[in-house]
């Protein structure tokens, strides 16, 4: 799906969790309500950063591969992300270090225009929590 304006973040929030709820519900597969909270958190942070910094649309992909949620988001910016080191003291700049902590994985990939940033959240990493039989709003 395309993003073109910053108000349409929310929306990419709400793509993640129709996403995910149709994951369980469509092909039974468990989604746990760290992985529903953790999804939406990195579509969340990585949308806003395409928007923030780079010029034109962004494109959100969710996919699901070995397990886990693998969100993708091209932006036609030509400058790569700058991960900062962690920082008790700084104010501000700490989306892409949370990303980093909560994904199994997350790279970076130069395109022929512009580039793109992946990430995966494990779906069922507490079996137990899973969200199974509750709905979700």
């Amino acid at each position: 799906m395309a993003f073109e304006s910053s108000a349409e973040i929310a929306e990419a929030r709400d793509l993640a969790r129709s996403f995910l709820a149709d994951v369980q519900a469509v092909h039974g597969l468990p989604v746990s309500g760290r992985a529903m909270g953790m999804v939406q958190l990195v579509v969340s942070e990585l949308v806003t950063n395409a928007r923030k910094y780079a010029p034109g649309p962004c494109l959100l992909t969710l996919e699901i591969v070995d397990g886990a949620v693998r969100i993708s988001v091209w932006d036609s910016g030509t400058a790569l992300p700058v991960i900062l080191a962690p920082d008790p003291d700084r104010v501000g700049q700490h989306g892409l270090e949370i990303v980093m902590a909560v994904c199994t994985s997350f790279a970076v990939h130069r395109e022929p225009v512009g580039k793109r940033i992946t990430a995966d959240v494990v779906l069922a990493d507490d079996p137990a929590g899973a969200l199974a039989g509750r709905q979700m709003l």
